[in-house]
C-alpha cells in the first residue's frame, strides 16, 4: 500500500470524515488544505463537500491563490465559495483574518448542517504548543488543538506537513506556498524558523516528544474534568466557602470552568484571579471583574459568573 493510500485509510478510520457526511473545507490553496480537500472528496464524496476560500487581498499572490482554488475545486467537483473582505485599517490583522475565515465557514456549515474541516497538521500542533508555552502561562495552553471542537474538525492532526506534501505529489496535486508563513514578521514564523530547528538540534525526537506530552496532558485533563463535574454537580455556581475548602489547583479549575461557561469559549486568565475571588466577602453582594468581559459575583455566599455589564 502506498503512503498516500495509507494516509487515506488512516483518515477514513479516524471517523472525522464519513461517507456522505457534509463538510465545509477551509481552503487556502496550501499543501495541507489541498490534501484535506482531496481526502474529503474521496471519503465523503464530492456532493457532500464544499469549500471556502477567503481572498484577503493582502499579498500580491492572493489572486493566484484564488485562481488555484477555483481550478482545484472545478477539478474535484466541489462547490466553492470565495469571500473578499475589506481589511481593517488598524488592529491585529491575523486575528481579523482568522475571525473572518471561521465566521464565514460557520455560516456555510449552519446552512448545510455540516462540519468545518481545517487542515491543521501535527507540525502545526507542535508550533501551536510551543507558541502557547511562551505566551500563555496555563496548563490548557499545552493541550494543543483538539481533533474535534464543536463543528470544527481537524482530520490531518496526526500527520506532518511533509506527509501532506507527499500525498499531494502522489495524487498529482499542486499547491500554493504562502511566503509569509516562514516570515519572521509574525510570532508563528519565528517559532517555525528558529525555535523548532533549535529543538531538533537539541534532540532529534523533540517534535514527537512535544506531541506525546500534549497527548498525556489531554488524557489527564479528562480526569480533571470529572473532578470539576463532581464539585459543580451540573450547576453554574458554587458556595464560596466550598471553593475556599478546595485545593488551590482544583479551585482554579472550577473558576475557569465557570468563567468559560459565561462566554461559551475559553477566557484565559480567570483562574489566576482565584485568590482575589476567595477574598470577596460572603455577606451581602460583591463583584470582581475578570479577563474576557466576565464578572464574578458573590451573593448570599454563592459565587456565580456573568458577562461584565457595559
Amino acid at each position: 500500500m502506498s503512503e498516500a493510500q495509507e494516509l487515506l485509510e488512516a483518515v477514513r478510520a479516524g471517523g472525522l470524515l464519513t461517507p456522505g457526511g457534509a463538510v465545509v473545507v477551509l481552503l487556502s490553496g496550501g499543501r495541507d488544505s489541498t490534501c484535506l480537500l482531496d481526502l474529503a472528496v474521496r471519503v465523503a464524496g464530492a456532493e457532500a463537500v464544499s469549500a471556502l476560500h477567503v481572498n484577503y487581498g493582502l499579498r500580491e499572490s492572493a489572486g493566484g491563490d484564488e485562481r488555484h482554488c477555483r481550478l482545484l475545486c472545478e477539478r474535484l467537483g466541489v462547490q466553492l465559495t470565495v469571500e473578499h473582505p475589506a481589511a481593517p485599517a488598524v488592529g491585529n490583522r491575523q486575528a481579523w483574518a482568522r475571525d473572518v475565515r471561521y465566521e464565514g465557514a460557520a455560516q456555510l456549515a449552519a446552512a448545510r448542517s455540516a462540519d468545518i474541516a481545517a487542515g491543521h497538521t501535527a507540525t502545526d500542533q507542535v508550533e501551536t504548543i510551543l507558541y502557547r508555552l511562551a505566551s500563555s502561562p496555563s496548563r490548557r495552553a499545552l493541550l494543543g488543538m483538539a481533533e474535534r471542537d464543536g463543528r470544527l474538525i481537524r482530520p490531518l492532526l496526526a500527520f506532518t506537513r511533509e506527509q501532506t506534501g507527499e500525498y499531494c505529489l502522489a495524487r498529482g496535486l499542486s499547491w500554493r506556498d504562502d511566503e509569509t508563513n516562514d516570515s519572521a514578521t509574525y510570532a508563528r514564523g519565528r517559532v517555525r524558523r528558529g525555535l523548532v530547528p533549535a529543538l531538533r538540534e537539541i534532540h532529534p525526537g523533540a517534535e514527537r516528544n512535544v506531541l506525546a506530552l500534549a497527548q498525556t496532558l489531554r488524557d489527564e485533563a479528562e480526569v480533571l474534568e470529572r473532578l470539576i463535574d463532581a464539585e459543580l454537580d451540573g450547576g453554574d455556581s458554587i458556595e464560596l466557602a466550598r471553593l475556599r475548602a478546595l485545593p488551590s489547583a482544583l479551585g482554579r479549575l472550577v473558576v475557569q470552568r465557570l468563567a468559560d461557561g459565561v462566554r461559551g469559549r475559553p477566557t484565559p486568565g480567570s483562574a489566576r484571579r482565584l485568590q482575589d475571588i476567595l477574598a470577596l466577602r460572603e455577606c451581602g453582594r460583591a463583584h470582581l471583574d475578570l479577563p474576557g468581559d466576565v464578572r464574578a459575583t458573590v451573593a448570599g455566599g454563592v459565587l456565580s459568573f456573568a458577562r461584565t455589564p457595559r
